[in-house]
């Protein structure tokens, strides 16, 4: 990492200063309130948002509404292939957030928001009413971008692309091929959830073929001209696993030009315009992405199917009282990675907090870092740190965060080990 020293980095990020704010304590607001947040969606950015609010003003009532009593991450999860986690290992629960915390938990799903009366109605019938709203639903899969590919599918032809049930499908498949099998993955267009994610799949899924199959191929079929980390990836692939070779293990090849048409699930078969045809043993279909339903549902979104917000607030610009953070939220150039959701939760935490008080909204800053593993000891990484613009826009800030230095024997070994912490530090601060 370049420009920006990793250790004052995660020195800064671990605490508070993506809220402005010196310390991790509470703020004193002069015009403490008894206000009522309710918080929907309780992965990475809906659960800081919840634990943030407490904290800066402990007189506002938060209510997190999430369906599940446990939470899988994302992060992490592409791990599992490479043999190095566990489900156990990467699932939370709620408990801190309700017992330090003082956050309510109500374990259902939001059916619809009332924006004009501020409430939100649950699947079990209760109705819930609220001065703010924060909005975090991560994705849905847009079915209809992948010709051929739907839902019920999915349960064949896993997506793993929201960790859990579909993450162990792909890597029962996974270890159940052939010694000489095909694993094929395919990468949609941007934007999507975690942009390098595909990628350290593909070097987990690599590794571990390396030592089980290594007869196996791997091939990622990229919507995309290039992608995130690229010459770092790329690198790492030739070291371990011949990548550019006439027998690599792995390969990456972009078929912008050249899309999918057609998926015949029976036999894992795609086509591309071209009449291309590759058949996989084990076929790992990412699907286009766009906001979480209850989003589109509340008219929220717009024509790209993400939701367009005020950045310094976090607010919807179709509802006042509704704030956005996480991958449903158009914060670009930010990517929609676990580290940027946390960071743009406490962004938001402090402005709902300023604007209950009737306060001056502080100046917004954002960041973020993002560790990937090409082998369980060879890491890479990417950070930014951003701001707003005179003209309100949110634009990465020159000299700050960087890559990993390519040409530094030492840095692999030093990112898997800053990769483990980094993930760990950021489900404790979130949860």
């Amino acid at each position: 990492m370049s420009g920006f020293s990793r250790r004052r980095f995660l020195q800064w990020s671990g605490c508070s200063a993506a809220l402005g704010i010196s310390g991790c304590g509470s703020i004193p607001f002069k015009n403490s309130t008894t206000a009522q947040v309710v918080v929907v969606g309780g992965g990475f950015a809906g659960a800081t948002a919840a634990k943030t609010i407490r904290q800066l003003d402990p007189n506002i009532s938060v209510t997190l509404i999430e369906p599940k009593s446990q939470y899988i991450t994302c992060p992490g999860s592409n791990w599992l292939f490479a043999g190095i986690t566990d489900m156990t290992a990467l699932t939370v629960d709620y408990q801190a957030l309700t017992a330090q915390y003082g956050v309510k938990l109500v374990t259902d799903y939001v059916t619809r928001i009332d924006a004009d009366k501020r409430k939100v109605i649950l699947a079990g019938g209760q109705t819930l009413a609220y001065d703010r709203l924060i909005l975090s639903p991560g994705i849905a899969f847009r079915w209809d971008g992948l010709p051929g590919y739907s839902q019920e599918i999915a349960q064949i032809i896993p997506h793993a692309w929201q960790a859990g049930s579909q993450t162990l499908l792909l890597q029962q498949q996974l270890q159940a091929i052939a010694d000489g099998g095909l694993v094929l993955i395919y990468v949609p267009p941007e934007p999507y959830r975690c942009p390098p994610g595909p990628y350290e799949r593909a070097g987990m899924m690599a590794y571990w073929l390396k030592q089980h199959k290594p007869r196996c191929k791997l091939i990622i079929l990229d919507a995309k001209p290039g992608f995130s980390k690229q010459k770092l990836f790329e690198a790492g692939w030739t070291k371990h696993f011949g990548y550019g070779s006439n027998n690599s293990l792995l390969e990456w090849h972009s078929i912008a030009d050249n899309p999918l048409v057609a998926l015949d699930s029976k036999t894992l078969t795609l086509s591309t315009d071209f009449g291309d045809k590759f058949q996989a043993q084990v076929l790992n279909l990412i699907p286009p992405q766009q906001a979480g339903a209850i989003a589109g549902q509340s008219g929220l979104t717009d024509a790209s199917g993400w939701c367009p917000v005020e950045p310094q607030t976090c607010r919807s610009k179709f509802q006042e009282n509704i704030h956005i953070i996480g991958d449903a939220a158009n914060y670009a150039p930010i990517p929609k990675s676990a580290f940027a959701a946390n960071s743009e939760a406490k962004v938001c935490a402090l402005a709902v907090v300023s604007l209950l008080n009737q306060q001056a909204v502080p100046e917004a800053h954002w960041l973020n870092t993002c560790y990937s593993l090409i082998t369980p000891k060879h890491g890479i990484s990417v950070a930014g740190v951003y701001k707003l613009n005179a003209q309100q826009n949110i634009e990465m800030v020159k000299g700050a965060g960087g890559v990993s230095n390519i040409n530094d024997q030492t840095a692999p070994g030093l990112e898997a080990v800053y990769a483990k912490s980094v993930y760990r530090s950021l489900v404790r601060d979130s949860f």
